[in-house]
């Protein structure tokens, strides 16, 4: 057990929410024609990354004409130049590591593009395996209080299948983040769901494992600052970073 940091939180409020529309609705395309291509499928039964795709989708309003306009430029019914993935991994500003996914149609493009980021803002982009070492991949369920004790509904969160339970308070209602083993991911979230708490999304993350310590505001904030621009990138689906404080 652990309890959410003051500098996750304050990531938490200045991310997503940060991105314009319009980009949210490419990002989220790109993440549903690459879980239709890699599981061959249009079925989210079928599809458990489709799935979480799509329900990422309805969270953002997305039409259902660009859900299914994505889903068959995935099978590659659609014209188009074909999407990768990709990863990128590389130090920023306070020396904090971090962690890239993206999807892209032109790997050259995208690697500029993150290279001269990373340079403009005083970091550097680095080899495989530089950073991926200090994650670990997880299911992360983002759960809402059922309004108990904090203490009694973290182990009851655990008894139902979570490794590990981050609190936070968001528009001042009690939240969790439950970590799980990523083949457990649904079954946990079911399990959650059954047991009357609110669950707002579930996703595949790469968790810190070897944190640094921000000790200075001016630090924080070109971190802050750096982490945007990353996220505002139309072909990084996501950010990740080993800060810990």
């Amino acid at each position: 057990m652990s309890g959410h940091s003051k500098w996750s939180t304050i990531k938490r409020q200045k991310g997503a929410a940060d991105i314009k529309r319009g980009q949210i609705f490419t990002k989220v395309a790109n993440a549903i024609a690459i879980a239709a291509r890699a599981g061959g499928s249009a079925d989210p039964n079928s599809n458990p990354r489709l799935r979480m795709a799509m329900e990422e989708a309805r969270a953002v309003n997305m039409p259902k004409d660009n859900i299914q306009r994505a889903i068959e430029r995935g099978l590659g019914k659609l014209p188009g130049q074909s999407l990768e993935e990709v990863t990128y991994e590389g130090f920023g500003p306070g020396k904090v590591a971090f962690y890239l996914e993206g999807v892209t149609d032109n790997k050259l493009r995208t690697l500029q593009e993150i290279k001269n980021l990373f340079e403009r803002n005083g970091g550097s982009l680095a080899g495989q395996g530089a950073t991926a070492y200090m994650f670990s991949p997880k299911g992360e369920i983002k759960v809402v209080s059922k309004g108990g004790s904090k203490d009694d509904e973290i182990l009851e969160l655990i008894d139902l299948g979570a490794e590990d339970v981050e609190d936070y308070l968001e528009e001042n209602i009690q939240r969790y983040l439950v970590y799980t083993e990523v083949s457990k991911l649904a079954e946990v979230g079911t399990k959650i769901t059954q047991a009357g708490y609110g669950v707002e999304s579930q996703e595949l993350v790469m968790k810190p494992t070897v944190t640094v310590e921000i000790k200075d505001e001016e630090t924080a904030q070109k971190v802050l600052e750096f982490t945007e621009k990353l996220e505002e990138l139309d072909d990084i689906q996501k950010v990740y970073d080993n800060t810990g404080n």
